[in-house]
């Protein structure tokens, strides 16, 4: 069955604590996806950027952001009280309770961060390139300009910053409370961030296809399908370019899908009974901590959609370690988590 916004929804996040070898395999195939830290012999001279490569650089960011209004809204799982069949669309308690709040204007990029931007940036500051993982059975798996950048919060963070450095503007990554705001097209009562707030999947396969394809958001079939032309074998784990997609009413691509955003604040699991009405921010320092005994940050969206079961929903909340580590503290890698950013400022920008 394919959930719409006129159908209670009640979905199911996996607690990062007690993870299932499934999601832990997913993790490992997003970082195929993006590529691994590898060790580039090139120097910095000879990938030096020029004013003008830069100026480009600088022009497109600006040009990909979004305008966002700021105004009032209420936060959190509005199921109960605005759905229309008045039921959760989240079961965990961390998303409650349904509170008010009140932004400023802002603007947000359309797009996760792309491989080519992310590439670009570590480019400039002479760092080393993403690379295909040597060796391993996805090796075919390329580093694709258009698919979203994999990283760690703190590389998110730096990136961000990159962006304030070098256009003089107050980028950075999104709160929590920005992110909701703007998946939900400026507070409204939307499900999900699709063009209409609903998923629309085809029901009957065309001739030669194996299963239900998507129409507003993404399917297993789709991303089969994707894996197939490009010579990958990721299958149903495969990441999408980040405009696969229609936007959601505000303009903005895939929040709902294709991989995990980093946001700014720490994580706490009852952040929503003590938030303030202006501007939240999450808590000052860090209040929770995962499995490991490791600090936490918020990540909205989805890694891989699921329209059967309603994944991506608005308004989930889960927590994850900053420096991407998923096991114990001597395995680092690249997670299915990704970024945008925001621009701090009450007018839009020319």
């Amino acid at each position: 069955m394919v959930m719409g916004a006129g159908r209670g929804v009640f979905t199911f996040k996996t607690d990062i604590r007690n993870m299932r070898l499934g999601v832990c395999m997913l993790s490992l195939l997003f970082l195929v996806g993006s590529g691994a830290r590898a060790d580039s012999a090139k120097t910095h001279d000879e990938i030096r950027i020029s004013s003008q490569e830069l100026q480009e650089f600088v022009r497109v960011v600006m040009g990909d952001l979004i305008f966002v209004e700021g105004g009032e809204f209420q936060m959190g799982d509005y199921g109960s009280q605005f759905g229309p069949e008045k039921l959760p669309y989240d079961v965990d308690k961390d998303s409650k309770p349904l509170h008010q709040v009140k932004l400023k204007s802002y603007s947000i990029e359309k797009f996760k961060v792309t491989n080519h931007a992310f590439q670009f940036y570590l480019k400039y500051n002479g760092r080393q390139l993403r690379q295909d993982v040597a060796g391993s059975m996805f090796k075919t798996f390329s580093m694709s300009p258009k698919n979203p950048a994999h990283m760690d919060w703190h590389e998110a963070n730096e990136y961000c910053n990159w962006l304030a450095d070098i256009s003089s503007l107050p980028f950075a990554l999104p709160t929590e409370a920005q992110w909701e705001y703007a998946a939900r097209s400026r507070g409204q009562f939307l499900m999900v961030a699709t063009d209409d707030g609903t998923y629309k999947v085809a029901r009957e396969p065309r001739k030669g296809e194996e299963g239900p394809r998507g129409i507003n958001i993404s399917t297993t079939w789709d991303r089969e399908a994707f894996a197939k032309e490009m010579g990958w074998r990721t299958e149903g784990l495969t990441v999408l370019p980040v405009d696969s997609f229609p936007p959601n009413p505000l303009g903005l691509y895939s929040m709902s899908d294709n991989g995990l955003e980093w946001v700014k604040d720490w994580y706490d699991p009852d952040y929503y009974r003590k938030s303030p009405l202006k501007d939240p921010e999450g808590p000052d320092q860090p209040i929770h901590k995962d499995y490991f005994g490791r600090d936490t940050k918020v990540v909205r969206g989805q890694e891989l959609a699921n329209p059967f079961w309603g994944g991506g929903v608005n308004v989930h909340r889960a927590s994850a370690d900053p420096h991407g580590r998923l096991f114990d503290n001597e395995l680092a890698y690249l997670s299915s988590k990704t970024a945008r950013c925001v621009v701090n400022s009450p007018k839009p920008l020319k």
